[in-house]
């Protein structure tokens, strides 16, 4: 079985096509991982939003039943991950809509999340999202109005 340069050396690989591309070289390109890659590069923003989505509804879950343990590094967690979702977003605003349609999903991994992390009963924290969520995401630099369609 032989190996391809994708296999081998995959920065190479990246090189070679970017340079077929610009070229014009259709005929020459390495098709089959070429688009392999473009659908990993879609999954990996998917995949970046509902982890980021996790960590930022655990922390805001964190802040609001557990006001004594309060600390500078969830509230910085807090805004680093609405920051980086707002950057995704930025470059990829068609996945708006996936970031709404997986709110639910990652609510309920956060809600796990956090009563794993604070020791707290799974029931303290609400099986539903809250408006209370939506209202202190919004507060927080309008981030479900740059959600918006």
């Amino acid at each position: 079985m032989t190996t391809t340069l994708y296999e081998t050396d995959f920065n190479l690989w990246i090189e070679q096509t970017v340079n077929q591309l610009k070229n014009g070289q259709i005929q020459d390109l390495d098709l089959e991982n070429l688009i392999e890659e473009i659908q990993s590069m879609g999954s990996n923003d998917k995949r970046e939003i509902k982890s980021r989505l996790i960590v930022l509804i655990m922390h805001l879950l964190k802040y609001k039943y557990q006001p004594k343990k309060k600390t500078k590094s969830w509230i910085s967690t807090i805004t680093t991950q609405r920051d980086e979702l707002e950057l995704v977003l930025e470059n990829s605003p068609s996945l708006k809509p996936f970031l709404k349609a997986n709110i639910s999903e990652c609510y309920q991994k956060a809600r796990k999340n956090a009563a794993r992390e604070t020791k707290l009963p799974l029931t303290t924290f609400p099986f539903f999202i809250i408006l209370y969520f939506f209202h202190l995401l919004l507060i927080l630099n309008n981030f479900l109005l740059y959600c918006g369609d």
